[in-house]
């Protein structure tokens, strides 16, 4: 019986996390597949139900990260931490177990780069993956948080994410992003909404990591690299955070990094870039 995973979200057409899972069941010689599934929130609970055994793991992204928490057995600490979930490993007495991925992958993409300790942030956007950032901010000694979004009120779930890590955190509006100076900017927006800030929100900070990873660059990170600042993109975040999830739904360690990231970069490389790009 074939061995099956795959990430779940809406929209997920643009996702290269079939790539990279793809790559890693190669690299272990596992003859397994991870394919891509359009779910809602609406749809989840019953693509959940209609799981049949051969199904061992799913990476969950928008808009799933904190809908699927009330249909899970056993949730994690630092899903806990985080409020949200973006894997969800099955066992065969039809058990679902969450954890989040994400928290780990911001460390290690950070890390990556030479960053090891951060002592103020400020994150644009306030969603699962901000929460999640919150979390990841927080276990590399940052203690001073500010949270930008449009509508505070949908931020409040991220901020009491940072509150149980310790951190002094504030929201803002969107519009005042990058008028405060932080040793680092983390966007979890869409490409499409950060024009009008990327000028401002450039120059404020000598780190600025945009999670988006397709289009590349995005407009923050062409202002911020023309501010002088280093720059960290969403590839090597979707890269660490997969790499964990191969881990724990294959059992076998360490994950195939370097034959994933070559896959994932095969596959952006193969996407038309916008004009400029």
């Amino acid at each position: 019986m074939l061995t099956r995973c795959g990430v779940l979200g809406s929209p997920i057409a643009h996702s290269l996390s079939p790539a990279l899972h793809t790559a890693a069941y190669r690299a272990l010689g596992l003859d397994w597949r991870y394919d891509a599934y359009d779910v809602d929130a609406a749809a989840l609970p019953g693509f959940l139900a209609d799981l049949e055994p051969q199904w061992r793991g799913l990476s969950l992204t928008m808009p799933l990260k904190r809908v699927v928490l009330p249909l899970l057995d056993e949730i994690s600490e630092v899903a806990l931490a985080a409020g949200a979930v973006n894997t969800v490993l099955l066992v065969k007495d039809g058990r679902r177990t969450g954890t989040n991925t994400d928290v780990t992958g911001m460390v290690e993409a950070l890390r990556g780069r030479g960053i090891e300790e951060v002592g103020s942030a400020a994150i644009l956007g306030g969603g699962a993956t901000a929460a999640s950032v919150a979390v990841a901010l927080a276990r590399i000694g940052c203690r001073d948080l500010v949270v930008h979004a449009r509508d505070a009120n949908r931020t409040r779930e991220t901020v009491e994410a940072a509150y149980r890590c310790g951190l002094s955190a504030r929201i803002e509006p969107l519009h005042r992003a990058g008028t405060t100076d932080v040793d680092l900017v983390v966007n979890t927006i869409p490409a499409a909404a950060q024009e009008p800030l990327a000028a401002q929100v450039g120059g404020s900070a000598s780190v600025v990591f945009d999670v988006v990873y397709d289009p590349w660059p995005t407009p923050l990170a062409r202002a911020a690299a023309t501010a002088g600042a280093l720059v960290l993109g969403g590839f090597d975040l979707l890269l660490h955070q997969a790499a964990l999830q191969v881990e724990l739904m294959t059992g076998v360690h360490p994950a195939p990094v370097t034959a994933m990231r070559a896959a994932g970069e095969a596959a952006l490389g193969g996407r038309a870039q916008p004009p400029g790009a």
